[in-house]
C-alpha cells in the first residue's frame, strides 16, 4: 500500500529521498540484491509466460516494467514485484479465448477494477476469509506451478499445453513415449543442487547457481536438450513500442468476468 500524509499518496522512495535518509551504502546493497533478483526472476518470468502459453520475452518485458513500477510507487522499504504463477491458468485461457489483445484489455479492465476497490478499502474484507481457503490456494499454487513443469522436466515436444488441468494431463500421457532422458537428468540435478545449497552457500540463492551451471553444461558439451533460442528464437533485446488495443463495448463486455477474475485473484 502507498503511504498516506496529509491525505496525499506518497511512494516509500519519495519519503526517502525527501528526508535524506538513503546513503551509499544503501543503494550499493540494494544493487546487489537487485541483481540477485533479476537473475531468478527473470529466467521465472520467462517460465510463467510459457506456462501460460505465451511467447517468453511476454513474460520479460511485464518483470521489468511491472517490477520497476511496483517498486517506485509502493509504500514499503523492501519490496519486489512481478509475475506470478498463480495467474497460468487464467492467462493461459483469456489468451487462448481473446488472444494476447484481449489479454492485455482484460489486465487493464482489472487494474481499474482494484483501483475502485482500493478506493472503497475493500481490502478489509481480506479478514473474513477463513484460513483454510488461503492454505488451500497456496497449496493450488504449489500443486499448478509443479504440474506445469512436468513437459520441460521429461523434455516433452508438446507445443502448446491446454490450461484444464485434466486435458493437461491427458496431453502429457500421451507424449510420455517422446521423454528425454538427458533432460530428467538435468532436471533432476537442478532440483539436487538448489536444496543442497540451501545447506551449504546459502548466501547465494540456489535458482542462481543452477540457471549458470547448467546453462554453461549445456553448451560446452551440447546436448541434446532444448533451450529457450532452440524453441523460440532470439530473445528482443529493446522493449517493445506500447501499443494502445483495440477496444469496443462488445469486448469490454465479453472480458468484464475475466477482468474480475483477474482483479479478484490479484487482491487474494
Amino acid at each position: 500500500m502507498l503511504k498516506s500524509t496529509h491525505d496525499t499518496l506518497q511512494p516509500k522512495i519519495v519519503e526517502y529521498f525527501k528526508n535524506r535518509k538513503y546513503s551509499l551504502k544503501d543503494f550499493i546493497s540494494d544493487s546487489l540484491a537487485g541483481l540477485s533478483v533479476a537473475i531468478v526472476a527473470l529466467p521465472l518470468a520467462m517460465a510463467i509466460a510459457i506456462a501460460s502459453n505465451l511467447p517468453p520475452e511476454r513474460g520479460i518485458f511485464t518483470a521489468i516494467v511491472a517490477g520497476f513500477l511496483i517498486s517506485a510507487h509502493g509504500g514499503s522499504k523492501f519490496q519486489i514485484g512481478g509475475p506470478t504463477a498463480a495467474f497460468i491458468v487464467t492467462v493461459a485461457t483469456v489468451a487462448m479465448k481473446h488472444g494476447y489483445d484481449g489479454l492485455v484489455l482484460a489486465t487493464i479492465m482489472a487494474g481499474i477494477i482494484l483501483a475502485i476497490m482500493a478506493l472503497f478499502r475493500a481490502g478489509e474484507l481480506i479478514k473474513f476469509i477463513p484460513h483454510p481457503v488461503i492454505i488451500g490456494f497456496t497449496s493450488g499454487i504449489a500443486l499448478l506451478i509443479a504440474f506445469t513443469q512436468i513437459r520441460d522436466f521429461f523434455g516433452l515436444s508438446i507445443s502448446k499445453i491446454p490450461p484444464d488441468f485434466l486435458e493437461k494431463l491427458q496431453v502429457y500421457l500421451m507424449h510420455m513415449h517422446e521423454t528425454n532422458f538427458v533432460a530428467v537428468v538435468i532436471a533432476i540435478l537442478s532440483i539436487l543442487i538448489i536444496i543442497q545449497s540451501k545447506k551449504y552457500i546459502p548466501k547465494i540463492p540456489g535458482p542462481i547457481i543452477v540457471v549458470t551451471l547448467s546453462s554453461i553444461f549445456v553448451m560446452l558439451f551440447d546436448l541434446p536438450v532444448e533451450t529457450i533460442e532452440s524453441r523460440f528464437g532470439q530473445i528482443p533485446s529493446m522493449l517493445p513500442t506500447p501499443i494502445r488495443p483495440d477496444i469496443t463495448f462488445e469486448k469490454l463486455r465479453l472480458l468484464l468476468p475475466d477482468a474480475i477474475t483477474i482483479a479478484t485473484l490479484a487482491a487474494i
